[in-house]
């Protein structure tokens, strides 16, 4: 826990993206990011499609303070959805409300997501409202709630390591839903801390919108909980058509593949751009086995900030890049 705090809290650390800009995704980024700009991101999607896989692609930012970078973004996102259409991709997008406006005014922030969920809708591409941290949750769902009475094509995430989760994906059980363990640091009052904890809440909220809800993303690579859900979906007759296995970019590509010739629906998770950083910090936070080698060969070690990022971003890139 003490490892995933340190990691959530290099996630927020401007000068460490700007220095990591600088020197880490060449040495391994790369890996698990599609790129810096949406050309190269259509590339990797692109041959991701020719494998049988989708895509859903994230213009990566968030925590904006600034108008004018919330626009930029908006303007970014609209490009994107643009280019899903022209280019033919099978791929959504994936957004986070700060990236947008979130923590500068709510209605300004509606304002940008109805616009491009209003441009998504035109072309039949779906909006996937990625979750933050727990301060934004109830704002999240309550535009998510409004757009939903004029749109189809708008959905959320579902963190099984909040202890109200229950309840919202209850109230959220008509909505195509993608379900994740967490990646953000919560107190104990507001979400479990171990992790036994998350892993059984984790899969009871997928049992319950399989059985209950509308379309399921399953966030994860552990193949154990893969094989779970393909003996929960078997048992009880549960088409295939009803939910995918979403997976990040970058990481068991041999799964993906492998479930994918399964006749399984694989969603890759696609993030680029320079914002690049915070993402792949987060990454580390999630996977305690990333986390480990990265800690051990790194950060243990008496290297400055810089080259610890740097050599973080080129172990992680390897490791992947063996998968």
């Amino acid at each position: 826990m003490a490892l995933r705090n340190l990691f959530n809290s290099l996630a927020e650390n401007e000068a460490l993206s700007e220095a990591a800009q600088n020197y880490g995704f060449k040495l391994g980024g790369q890996h698990v990011v599609a790129g810096t700009n949406l050309q190269e991101a259509i590339e990797s999607v692109r041959a991701l499609n020719e494998q049988g896989i989708t895509c859903t692609i994230d213009r990566l930012g968030e925590f904006v303070t600034e108008e004018a970078v919330a626009t930029k973004a908006k303007e970014g996102i609209l490009a994107l959805i643009e280019a899903i259409h022209a280019e033919e991709l099978n791929a959504h997008i994936s957004l986070k409300p700060s990236q947008l406006g979130l923590d500068i005014d709510i209605n300004f922030c509606y304002d940008n997501l109805r616009e491009i969920v209003e441009c998504a809708n035109e072309y039949g591409i779906f909006v996937n409202f990625d979750m933050e941290d727990s301060s934004s949750l109830q704002l999240t769902f309550d535009m998510l709630e409004e757009l939903q009475k004029s749109f189809k094509n708008v959905g959320t995430v579902i963190q099984a390591n909040l202890h109200r989760t229950k309840d919202d994906i209850e109230n959220l059980k008509d909505s195509r839903l993608r379900i994740v363990k967490g990646a953000y640091k919560e107190t104990e009052e507001i979400a479990y801390q171990d992790k036994l904890d998350i892993d059984i809440n984790f899969i009871e909220l997928i049992e319950y919108h399989l059985a209950h809800g509308n379309f399921t993303s399953i966030a994860t690579h552990d193949h154990n909980i893969i094989k779970h859900v393909k003996y929960f979906v078997e048992e009880h007759k549960i088409p295939k058509d009803k939910f995918e296995f979403q997976m990040l970019y970058g990481f068991r590509k041999d799964l993906q593949l492998e479930l994918a010739q399964e006749g399984y629906n694989v969603c890759v998770y696609v993030p680029y751009g320079e914002q690049w950083y915070s993402y792949f910090m987060q990454r580390l936070a999630e996977r305690p086995q990333n986390i480990n080698l990265v800690t051990n060969q790194v950060f243990n070690k008496k290297t400055n900030t810089v080259l610890a990022v740097a050599a973080g971003a080129f172990i992680l890139g390897r490791l992947t890049k063996r998968k």
